[in-house]
């Protein structure tokens, strides 16, 4: 089982041997890509999922610092909180593989908190707007989240 995120087109495939089991709009950074702590940029190469965080959660369920808050995601609590940047409903915690690149020192990818996670379905698909994490629309991001596991290998590719 292998991961693939384009960030040219915008989506994220899931691949096992030579067939593409499915395919996923996504969203990545806003400020391009790039490996760099503080960047706000999505990086690139191998990666791994290191965790899976919010397996028993309902769909929109708010997440801050990788817990659930008990809140779940609608149009007040988006009013109430204009500023979060929303994670929602599942965490797949990335880790990178490539030592110097993506992982250690000031560009490790899981220092960073770089995620795949669910966001507002109002938010655009197919289109870089996230902090450097990979957004996906809730429904997909649970849908992926069970059928991927704890050290699934992904690689992100310009």
């Amino acid at each position: 089982m292998l991961l693939r995120v384009s960030l040219a087109r915008q989506s994220l495939e899931l691949w096992q041997g030579e067939d593409r089991l499915v395919s996923y709009s996504v969203s990545t950074a806003l400020n391009g890509v790039g490996e760099k702590k503080n960047s706000g940029q999505t990086p690139r190469g191998w990666h791994l999922i290191r965790a899976k965080i919010g397996a028993d959660q309902p769909l929109n369920a708010v997440f801050v610092g990788r817990r659930p808050t008990g809140e779940i995601y609608n149009a007040a609590l988006s009013q109430q909180f204009p500023d979060r940047d929303w994670i929602l409903t599942r965490i797949l915690w990335l880790s990178g593989c490539e030592t110097g690149f993506n992982r250690l020192g000031d560009v490790d990818t899981m220092q960073r908190y770089i995620y795949i996670h669910g966001t507002p379905d109002t938010e655009p698909m197919g289109k870089p707007l996230s902090h450097g994490c990979i957004r996906m629309r809730n429904t997909d991001i649970a849908d992926l989240f069970e059928r991927v596991s704890v050290g699934t290998p992904i690689h992100i590719e310009e």
